[in-house]
């Protein structure tokens, strides 16, 4: 079996809600994606590179400049305030690294063999999802 991994980063505010901590603020991450994928090549390649990390950046050009709001976090008011303003994206999980490791699997897991996905908020800290 082969191993092949490509990465890709996005810049994002987001906030956590209901947590006693800095986090509860409105802040940024320079959120870096890396991205692992198995299987047995055919004729010599498992998968293109090329379009392995086009899949990847795709998603995470999705998220790049934006604010990542947890859908329900925001009163009404102020979300549609923002939303006239800014470009928001609204998931339906609690925007932590660990659920952005899970979404990031699930999502590339309808294509290909997806060993892991590591989602690094800053260069040292990873949360990492794998079957």
């Amino acid at each position: 079996m082969y191993l092949l991994e490509t990465e890709s980063s996005f810049d994002a505010a987001h906030f956590l809600t209901s947590y006693e901590g800095k986090c509860r603020n409105i802040h940024g991450h320079r959120w870096r994606v890396v991205l692992e994928v198995s299987g047995e090549p055919c004729n010599g390649m498992l998968v293109d590179f090329g379009i392995l990390k086009k899949d990847l950046k795709e998603m995470c050009d999705y998220f790049d400049h934006t604010f990542i709001v947890e859908r329900g976090s925001l009163k009404k008011e102020l979300f549609d305030l923002l939303n006239e303003e800014f470009l928001l994206r609204v998931v339906d999980f609690r925007t932590t690294a660990e659920n952005f490791s899970r979404y990031f699997f699930d999502m590339l897991s309808k294509k290909y063999n997806v060993v892991s996905v590591s989602v690094y908020e800053t260069p040292t800290n990873k949360a990492v999802y794998r079957r």
